[in-house]
């Protein structure tokens, strides 16, 4: 969140950032709404002080008659003040609402851009394989290997679901311990996280107003369902005041999420892309203002691991202001090469975004002991979203034959599976 006094004494930046990412917020509103508090604090104050005079005079008061005509006078005063002090809170209630409505700003590195389209590749790693076949899709692959079965995910939930069986599901739940490992074995905690938060949550994290449309909710109680572990991490301190020494702090965790994907033609209504349940392995970092361009590195390095070890090719982009996600200040993307679907994949983006969060959860950190709190910088990165690694496994490990190699770093997580054939997944 962005304080209302940043906003006033750096109004110029806000709106430049705000109009690079072709988004909208009530900037003006703000600016009146924060004139008027600042006015009121200074009227209610006045009045506070006005009433302790008042007070004190009442009682040096003797004559009876003067006593009660001051004592009148101050239950007047008295009035007057509630219905300053309801009328700020007020205000204060309808700033803080549109300070909720205004993205982050912008990192000054951060390249301009309209849309994904002009988000810049930093770096292409990896060889594609040379095929001697027809590579197929996935989803082709695997209702062929009777490992993907879509019809019974549809019949039990609606579009955009689906089961995995036998090795394929095992092949997916290995992506998934082995990359958990991968980064505990790098110092990241593992954490169990909630699956679900409550509204208050989701606005500290910035999910929330801007988010709404693609979240789940519980229809009685206050739960909205996690579109990803970062909502949880950015709420794990909520106001609190982290002691000296602490940070960096680096979690992980594997969580479900859920989110609404709106429906649309083309080929991304096949296969396990774009699906309202699905899996995250997820990082996190809180860490001091003055490390998160490093820890954005290392971030990103974590990312970019994960298919350098399956042995698949990847790419990174630096996502342009038009792309970054509302929270974020900077950010990358890892792409990994889907031959069956002859595109790139996203399987990861990791981003910066500043005090951004933590000023919104109210989460603080004490440089050294008796030091003023400061606001931590948070950083938040998929490491990585284990069911799109699986269709980049499929697709890039399948053989002529309609089997799917199994990748060295995951055979020890496979009980013994080099290779997942139909009958293997029955």
């Amino acid at each position: 969140m962005l304080s209302a006094q940043f906003i006033r004494e750096n109004l110029d930046r806000v709106k430049s950032d705000i109009a690079a990412r072709g988004a909208d917020a009530p900037i003006d509103a703000i600016l009146t709404l924060d004139e008027q508090r600042r006015t009121l604090i200074g009227e209610v104050e006045g009045l506070r002080a006005e009433r302790n005079t008042a007070s004190k005079a009442i009682g040096a008061t003797k004559d009876a008659e003067e006593r009660t005509q001051r004592i009148e006078a101050a239950r007047a005063l008295g009035d007057r003040l509630d219905g300053l002090e309801q009328q700020l809170r007020e205000t204060e209630a309808s700033l803080q609402d549109a300070l909720y409505e205004v993205p982050n700003i912008l990192d000054p590195t951060a390249p301009h851009g309209a849309d994904e389209s002009e988000n810049v590749v930093v770096d292409t790693v990896g060889v594609f394989r040379e095929f001697d076949f027809e590579p197929q899709p996935h989803w082709e692959v695997g209702e062929a290997l009777d490992g993907i079965d879509f019809a019974r995910g549809v019949k039990m939930s609606g579009t955009r679901f689906f089961v995995l069986r036998g090795a394929t599901a095992r092949l997916h739940r290995a992506l998934t311990q082995w990359m958990i490992d991968w980064h505990v074995a790098a110092g990241f905690e593992e954490h169990y996280l909630p699956y679900m938060l409550t509204e208050e949550s989701f606005l500290a994290s910035g999910h929330l107003p801007k988010f709404r449309e693609n979240l789940y909710q519980d229809t009685e109680e206050d739960y909205l369902f996690i579109p990803t572990a970062e909502a949880p991490f950015a709420n794990l301190y909520r106001d609190e005041i982290l002691d000296p020494g602490v940070l960096p702090l680096r979690f992980v965790s594997h969580t479900p999420c859920f989110r609404r994907e709106k429906m649309s033609a083309g080929r991304e209504t096949r296969g396990l892309k774009r699906v309202h349940q699905f899996e995250k392995v997820e990082m996190f970092s809180f860490c001091e203002p003055e490390q998160s361009g490093a820890e954005l590195d290392l971030l990103v390095s974590r990312a970019r691991s994960i298919p350098e070890e399956l042995g698949i090719p990847y790419r990174v982009l630096e996502l342009c202001s038009g792309d970054l996600d509302f929270k974020a200040s900077k950010g990358f993307d890892i792409d990994m090469w889907a031959p069956g679907q002859e595109e790139w994949m996203e399987v990861s983006s990791v981003s910066n975004t500043f005090d951004f969060q933590a000023r919104r959860a109210r989460v603080r950190y004490r440089p050294e002991a008796g030091a003023r709190p400061r606001f931590p910088h948070m950083l938040n990165g998929s490491g990585l979203a284990p069911g799109r690694a699986l269709i980049a496994v499929i697709e890039n490990y399948q053989q002529e034959d309609g089997s799917v190699a199994v990748p060295d770093v995951l055979q020890p997580y496979m009980g013994g599976i080099t290779r997942i054939e139909p009958e293997a997944s029955a």
